[in-house]
């Protein structure tokens, strides 16, 4: 079941909905009151910190991409800045304080039931903490660019893939 058929009945009056074309797509709409379903995208946060020409990198214990490994992310809050999500979940998975200094990218991903079709990756200069695995990851750690473990997410990989060209090592 794709996450466009899960939506059956009306979030206002409860009432079954049908497909129909409205406003250039096709979108739930209620048989009883006519509200119109949109399909917000889901928003995360990311950030990419290099340290000593090494990439921060997690280890997921979830689906999707379960035993793969992303950098340090999450989904952002409806009231959250994300910028600061970024630096909280970063803090929540690695132990590692971390100051989203800037942005370094948007990317769109394809939508799935769960996942974030949006990410928004921040460059992460480290400020404290000590390594460690917690919250939904198994092992973190830093890589160089010749130890890199399978990557999940097409947002890790563009990076990673930016990354390794840099001359520089800094995004």
């Amino acid at each position: 079941m794709s996450y466009h058929d899960r939506v059956r009945f009306c979030l206002a009056c409860g009432s079954p909905v049908e497909f129909r074309e409205v406003f250039g797509a096709s979108r739930p709409v209620c048989l009883n009151c006519g509200r119109v379903h949109f399909f917000d995208p889901k928003v995360a946060a990311a950030v990419f910190v290099v340290r000593n020409e090494r990439v921060l990198l997690v280890r997921r214990v979830n689906e999707p991409e379960l035993g793969k490994w992303s950098l340090p992310a999450g989904f952002v809050d409806g009231d959250e800045d994300p910028r600061l999500a970024a630096q909280r979940e970063c803090l929540e998975e690695t132990g590692l304080q971390v100051e989203a200094d800037r942005l370094l990218d948007v990317i769109h991903q394809p939508v799935r039931a769960e996942g974030a079709s949006i990410v928004l990756v921040y460059h992460g200069r480290l400020e404290g903490g000590k390594l460690t695995a917690r919250d939904d990851i198994d092992a973190s750690g830093f890589f160089s660019r010749d130890e890199l473990p399978s990557l999940a997410f097409e947002s890790t990989r563009t990076l990673i893939e930016r990354w390794e060209k840099a001359e520089s090592g800094v995004l």
